[in-house]
């Protein structure tokens, strides 16, 4: 094997010995936060909301967004959407994200209700407003832990997974 191939194959190694160790910190993260920022491009431009969630898995968030709202307007316009998972400093782990947004009513909407409120019961409130449920799929995290030395970030994709969602 030439120093090229070794090279490769120890970078796969490497890659394959810490799929594990990335999506714990995934599912670490998703379940030690209550919201997330959405940021959504409809036709006034870029724009990013604050949300409560609920992780259904470590590629399927749930969430709930104001019927009338600029956000909800974007996503039906373009369901594409980014989503960061932060305290805000970027010395704690962090998760960055493409996903797809879907409006989902009936029981559909009735899961992500129940799943966002056994997460977050503060959500509550929001609950009896003008709301739609909405689910994110999510394919693939980037996962940023700088004191692990985690910078670049670490992706995790959805057919990478070693636990059951």
């Amino acid at each position: 094997m030439n120093s090229r191939h070794r090279a490769r194959h120890a970078a796969v190694s490497s890659r394959m010995e810490t799929v594990a160790d990335v999506e714990r910190v995934v599912r670490a993260t998703l379940a030690a936060h209550p919201s997330l920022f959405l940021a959504t491009c409809g036709v006034s431009g870029p724009w990013v909301n604050g949300v409560f969630f609920a992780e259904t898995g470590p590629f399927t968030l749930s969430l709930v967004l104001e019927r009338h709202g600029r956000t909800l307007a974007a996503v039906r316009r373009d369901p594409r959407v980014a989503v960061i998972v932060s305290t805000g400093s970027p010395m704690d782990p962090f998760l960055q994200a493409k996903a797809v947004a879907e409006v989902v009513d009936g029981l559909d909407g009735e899961a992500v209700r129940a799943a966002l409120i056994a997460k977050v019961p503060q959500a509550a409130p929001f609950l009896s407003t003008p709301i739609e449920a909405v689910r994110l799929t999510v394919g693939q995290w980037r996962v940023t832990d700088i004191p692990n030395g985690w910078l670049p970030g670490r992706p995790l994709l959805a057919e990478e997974t070693l636990e059951p969602a």
